[in-house]
């Protein structure tokens, strides 16, 4: 057990869920998009409170290429509750479709696919999910995640501190970059499609996120930081710095999506994510900071005087008071945990 480098952190998830996984006693889980940043995160939880708990439930995880699992997470791997598929979420086929629980993870929020192949990023995004609640549908009664964005709002309007999920804005759907948030609007409306009484789809509208096994090397400003200050340094700011987001630690993310697997309401949109707000050169500042010894940060661009921040926060009030859920770990120390997992590896590329 403690030879596992996360294991105060699977230990958290437990105490905090412990009530929850009862359901799950001998259950079968399907989790997609297994070697993403949450798939790794969801077979990590899985299998430390299957175990911990004697469940005696198993798991499948579905990826493009779960050989990779090896070289990222072999007790993963080895894990003989564990079972993995090689296939595209898009036709995979299910002949054994007799899943309790399924949690749809699949598509990461890439930049660069989402510019250089939209239709490629919204076909996996709506025929992924269209061919996962099938299979998910005909194993009768079921409980789904879809694990959407909260790109489906569309541009957060700067002067609301907070986006909740009534607002009613949306993407451009006449512009190429959108197709990430339209496939996820689409997801979400055919989740709400398929709901029927033994049948209940939930849905999380995921924010921004910070932790092991996250991407150093993509567009997220927080990992490219954290990918800086493992080089030594210094954290370089692409922009101006004034653009605000939030981040939730991984441990923190774990505990809402179970939670909203298990017992949230069936076609309802929950947000999931961090409310502490923070404009790019202070979260920058963090990762200088989070270890000694403090690198230095540099900023490219200059604000434009009069231009109001762009955001990208959530409002979490809807899951916090109608499931209990609460974030625990500040982005300070979200961000030290990271950097020390990273350090410990042999490679962060």
């Amino acid at each position: 057990m403690t030879s596992n480098a996360l294991a105060s952190d699977l230990e958290n998830i437990l105490e905090r869920t412990e009530g929850l996984w009862p359901e799950l006693r001998r259950g079968r889980v399907l989790i997609t998009g297994a070697t993403g940043f949450f798939g790794c995160w969801l077979l990590e939880s899985f299998a430390w409170i299957n175990r911990r708990l004697g469940l005696g439930a198993k798991a499948v995880g579905l990826s493009r290429h779960p050989e990779t699992l090896r070289a990222t997470a072999p007790h993963l791997a080895e894990d003989s509750s564990l079972s993995f598929l090689a296939g595209d979420v898009r036709d995979h086929l299910f002949p054994d479709a007799r899943f309790t629980h399924v949690i749809h993870a699949a598509t990461e929020a890439s930049a660069a696919l989402n510019a250089d192949h939209p239709q490629l990023m919204f076909d996996t995004i709506v025929q992924g999910t269209r061919n996962v609640l099938r299979h998910a549908g005909a194993a009768g009664e079921c409980r789904f995640l879809l694990a959407s964005s909260g790109a489906v709002y569309g541009v957060q309007p700067p002067q609301i501190s907070h986006v909740q999920e009534s607002f009613p804005g949306a993407p451009d759907p006449l512009e190429g970059g959108s197709a990430y948030a339209e496939g996820k609007r689409a997801a979400e409306l055919l989740c709400a499609l398929a709901a029927t009484s033994s049948f209940q789809p939930t849905i999380a509208r995921c924010f921004a996120f910070v932790g092991p096994y996250m991407k150093l090397n993509a567009h997220f400003a927080i990992g490219n930081f954290i990918a800086d200050r493992l080089r030594g340094g210094p954290i370089r700011v692409q922009g101006d710095g004034t653009p605000f987001r939030s981040y939730m630690y991984a441990s923190d993310l774990m505990v809402w999506l179970w939670t909203i697997l298990f017992r949230g309401q069936s076609a309802r949109a929950y947000n999931v994510g961090s409310e502490e707000a923070l404009d790019i050169a202070a979260t920058a500042r963090n990762v200088a900071e989070a270890v000694p010894p403090m690198v230095e940060v540099h900023i490219a661009g200059k604000p434009k005087p009069g231009t109001l921040p762009a955001r990208y926060v959530p409002c979490t009030r809807r899951v916090r008071e109608e499931l209990g859920v609460r974030l625990e770990v500040p982005v300070v120390e979200a961000v030290r945990r990271t950097y020390l997992w990273f350090a410990r590896q042999v490679s962060y590329d």
